[in-house]
């Protein structure tokens, strides 16, 4: 079953689908993202996680445009200690071709890589290979 959460105007910005055959979610984000929409989409994938276990993320940049980088204090603070309660242990990370986007996730990698095996990848394959080995 996949979540679609959406801006006030109607406009996607984050699916959530729990892959029950790989034992991962894939959180798939759109656009632009504010600290707002990084908070909805995290405590809508903590639930998730909480309902239903699973260790892995994928979480998949490929449509994702510009910096999120002021969400990355709630992230490291918040999101990172309750979804490791939950039992999130790995996260692949499909970086976006923005450069923008890719220096939030540099950052935000730097903050939580000795919490979580948080690994960036270019492409959508290479990051389901490595999650199918955790």
């Amino acid at each position: 079953m996949e979540t679609s959460l959406r801006r006030g105007d109607g406009s996607t910005f984050l699916t959530l689908q729990h892959n029950q055959f790989e034992n991962w979610i894939h959180a798939r984000w759109y656009g632009r993202q504010t600290l707002g929409t990084v908070m909805d989409g995290g405590l809508t994938h903590l639930d998730m996680i909480r309902q239903q276990p699973c260790a892995k993320l994928l979480n998949d940049h490929r449509d994702l445009i510009g910096t999120f980088v002021e969400a990355n204090d709630w992230i490291q603070q918040i999101w990172t200690p309750l979804t490791i309660a939950a039992g999130l242990r790995s996260i692949g990370q499909v970086i976006s071709p923005d450069v923008f986007s890719q220096l939030s996730i540099e950052d935000l990698q730097h903050r939580i890589g000795n919490q979580l095996d948080l690994y960036l990848f270019d492409s959508l394959e290479v990051a389901q290979t490595w999650l199918r080995t955790q």
